[in-house]
């Protein structure tokens, strides 16, 4: 069991932590994540910061993490930044580190550290272009605190799986002088039309997530005002990007554009799937699709009366949930039927189900060839939580991708299964599988040769 977590008042951890750095940087045990949240300010200086030091110490109690805070920069040395799995960026202003403080920071990220960025950390160190990167993007401007909607882009992320589609809050709303969505996976967006001062164009980022020079960062924009950390959604959102940062969830941060949706938790983009065989989904109202029954499958036949063409080349990107020790699967490169058993004897499925034979488990092309099992374990999430599939097919080869790490590469060679022509299909296995799907969007790619 981790132990609890340990907030100080910054007075105090600037104490203990300057001890830390003068001499041997304590142990850390096998399972103790710990967690350094930095709040120095060389700028404007927030009077939220208290409650956000606060709030992150008790997502760690609740979570399992050591939280330790402070706004000495003295902390940051090679040896002392060992000793943690995420350094907390909250409303840091200014130039807060000077160049050793910064090339110890840049050390620790590049040996795979974690980096949260909470408000104004997006206004800070402008002069340091590793940080800049690292943070995704600098503040610019911004208007008077009102509400809006954000909307929520990634339903898979830790940091937003709890969302609903549209999150109406109210907070103090960035405006950036990039645009991080060529290089993070945008998480969440504003809809500036849902409130006055947003100078991005209509495509304004709030929220992103990213690997960075071989370490995890996770940014968001909110935490302005001290109301921020007493809303749940706010404080989940915060720990889901915690999370991530220190490694304890997984999820694909790559940068993700040109993906149009097939199924976005609508019951009208519904329409365009047809029901193979036994069994069914029921869609919920936050857009998720559950199995029950079965065995069949749910495929994508298109809009029109009659079955549109297939898919030949082309990214295809999922999210997906187990209830527990549960069975499905993605089909990929079948004739259009109704006949589910047609998918399974002129296609290929990807399997959703952690407990069965190599050949036949996550991440595997069903009884042909086995994920690879190592990096799949790494990458996946437990029973409960959202998984990421990307299922890429270009000519006979098909390439699976488990939250942004890639597990498989098959290449196919019976003229019967050939990829270069087929449709999508997500199983409902049977009575006892409970599998759940949402966010499925395709992305269609160059015809290229094998």
């Amino acid at each position: 069991m981790r132990a609890p977590a340990r907030v100080m008042t910054s007075a105090a951890a600037a104490a203990v932590l300057i001890g830390c750095v003068s001499g041997p940087a304590a142990s850390k045990g096998a399972d103790e994540t710990r967690v350094l949240v930095f709040s120095k300010t060389a700028g404007f200086r927030h009077d939220s910061i208290p409650e956000g030091i606060a709030a992150v110490g008790e997502l760690g109690a609740a979570g399992g993490f050591i939280v330790d805070a402070t706004e000495d920069a003295g902390a940051f040395t090679t040896g002392n930044l060992s000793r943690y799995d995420a350094v907390v960026f909250l409303s840091t202003t200014g130039d807060v580190l000077d160049a050793a403080q910064q090339g110890a920071f840049e050390r620790y990220i590049k040996r795979g550290g974690g980096y949260v960025g909470i408000h104004a950390a997006a206004d800070t160190e402008y002069d340091w272009a590793f940080y800049g990167g690292l943070a995704g993007a600098y503040f610019q401007s911004h208007p008077a605190i009102q509400p809006a909607t954000v909307d929520v882009e990634d339903r898979a992320h830790p940091a937003t799986s709890g969302l609903p589609s549209t999150w109406n809050r109210t907070d103090e709303w960035y405006n950036y002088r990039s645009n991080p969505r060529e290089h993070a996976r945008v998480l969440a967006s504003l809809d500036e039309s849902s409130y006055t001062g947003g100078t991005m164009s209509g495509d304004h980022p709030i929220a992103w997530c990213q690997e960075y020079r071989g370490g995890r960062a996770f940014y968001t924009g909110g935490g302005h005002t001290k109301e921020s950390y007493a809303d749940p959604a706010f404080r989940q959102h915060l720990l889901g990007g915690i999370q991530y940062a220190v490694g304890d969830a997984q999820a694909d941060c790559r940068p993700e554009n040109g993906y149009r949706p097939l199924f976005d938790g609508t019951a009208e983009s519904l329409s365009a799937w047809r029901q193979a065989g036994p069994g069914s989904f029921a869609l919920s109202e936050d857009g998720t699709l559950t199995s029950s029954g079965g065995l069949g499958m749910l495929w994508y036949a298109g809009s029109g009366s009659e079955p549109g063409p297939g898919f030949g080349s082309y990214s295809l990107k999922l999210d997906w949930k187990v209830a527990g020790d549960d069975n499905s699967g993605v089909f990929v490169g079948f004739p259009a039927s109704d006949d589910p058993w047609s998918a399974v004897n002129n296609g290929y499925e990807i399997q959703i189900d952690a407990t069965d034979a190599p050949d036949r488990t996550t991440g595997a092309v069903y009884s042909f060839q086995s994920a690879d099992i190592k990096k799949r374990d790494r990458a996946l999430n437990p029973p409960g939580e959202w998984n990421t599939y990307e299922i890429r097919v270009e000519g006979e080869r098909l390439r699976v991708w488990l939250n942004g790490v890639k597990i498989n590469d098959f290449t196919n060679t019976d003229p019967v299964r050939s990829l270069r022509d087929g449709h999508i299909g997500l199983q409902n296995h049977g009575a006892d599988d409970q599998v759940s799907f949402r966010d499925v969007r395709i992305k269609e790619l160059p015809v290229k040769g094998d």
